[in-house]
């Protein structure tokens, strides 16, 4: 395997024991829980995915990649789908959005998983299609090519967006097939076409669902004043005020500045950030590791996809190499969504930063996809 992506992966997994214990411990006083408590279920969930990232590594990739990789996308798919039907003892809501399966004690999010079984399909499927899609000689025949994996997305994201209420993973998983559609058609116009259609989609699953509305129009409240001197006066938000964690998110991060509050002296964690060691798990670690800290943890989330974009440029085959470039695709868009979000730069989605955030669903998926990344890296150091 690749030694560099898998030791940088372990020491993204090992910071989040760190970071999940100390952020942690206002919502163990709340509830009454153990201090431990949030700590013991992230550290299951790392070693789970420790052991993942060396056997699904250390597997033959002539021989199981594809059967892994198609067994992934089904399954996952059918997990999706029949959430819509489970009765609610079996479906676990948070906040409305019905995301989780139960199993006992513990929960997994099926999307999580999707997300890479999403991937391998569309990656395989897209490069059968290659020379069709670079021979094409107008848009229309580009998009009649594409038809299929545009109702497949539709699909996709009506059971995400709507049976879920998740956005986030919406728009991850669109970015990711729009990428690997310019990876395999070559196409400025096909970009145009998709960049305005993600764009019409995004703004009608916003307008049908009243909480998306509330969201966006604070963070509209928030960065209105910039603009209203080119917009028409009637844009102006007044019924709206910036949410409070977004103003905390920002006050946590500054209060961190170069070098931090220490690990364990952060104050913002202790009730003034919602959720503040799952999405808002960047600025509640800023306060207490500061800039300096910071820029060390972005290096490393930027060695990773560095790592994961060099094995894809080795690679012979075309799906695998369209795999790979998709998997540092998923993480580096999940990281910037959730960057932009705490820091009010667009609404807040509810993605978790990969690796880093409290979730076994994120973490273990995450894994998996960097695992078989690596299965693919034996082939290169072959």
């Amino acid at each position: 395997m690749d030694r560099e992506l898998y030791v940088s992966t372990v020491a993204l997994m090992l910071f989040s024991l760190v970071a999940v214990y100390s952020l942690s411990i206002f919502p163990t006083v709340y509830f009454d829980a153990s201090k431990f408590y949030f700590l013991k279920k992230e550290l299951i969930s790392v070693l789970i995915a420790f052991f993942i990232l060396i056997f699904v590594g250390s597997l033959n990739p002539y021989k199981l990649f594809k059967p892994i990789g198609f067994t992934l996308f089904i399954v996952s798919f059918a997990l999706i789908f029949i959430m819509i039907f489970l009765p609610e003892s079996l479906v676990k809501a948070v906040l409305g959005a019905k995301r989780w399966i139960k199993l006992g004690s513990f929960s997994i999010a099926p999307t999580e998983f999707f997300k890479y079984g999403f991937l391998f399909f569309i990656s395989w499927s897209l490069a059968r299609k290659e020379k069709d899609l670079k021979n094409s000689k107008s848009l229309f025949a580009e998009i009649s090519i594409l038809f299929p994996y545009f109702f497949l997305l539709a699909v996709s994201v009506l059971i995400i967006a709507v049976g879920q209420k998740d956005l986030g993973q919406s728009v991850v998983i669109t970015v990711t097939l729009f990428t690997i559609i310019i990876l395999a058609s070559g196409s400025k116009k096909l970009f145009i076409a998709l960049f305005s259609i993600f764009a019409i989609g995004l703004l009608t699953l916003i307008e049908i669902a009243p909480h998306r509305i509330a969201r966006f129009k604070g963070w509209w409240v928030g960065i209105q004043d910039t603009f209203l001197t080119f917009l028409p006066h009637s844009w102006k938000v007044t019924d709206t005020a910036v949410p409070l964690h977004i103003t905390n998110s920002l006050k946590a991060i500054e209060t961190g500045g170069v070098i931090g509050q220490g690990l364990g002296e952060g104050q913002y964690k202790l009730g003034f950030l919602s959720e503040v060691h799952t999405d808002f798990i960047i600025a509640g670690i800023s306060e207490e590791i500061g800039l300096f800290g910071l820029t060390l943890l972005f290096a490393l989330y930027g060695y990773v996809i560095y790592r994961i974009f060099f094995i894809g440029s080795k690679l012979k085959k075309t799906y695998e190499r369209y795999f790979v470039y998709g998997v540092a695709t998923i993480i580096f868009v999940s990281l910037a969504i959730n960057l932009y979000g705490i820091t009010g730069l667009i609404p807040i989605k509810g993605i978790a930063v990969p690796l880093l955030s409290y979730g076994g669903s994120q973490i273990i998926a995450t894994s998996f996809g960097i695992a078989m990344v690596l299965m693919l890296s034996r082939k290169v150091k072959e």
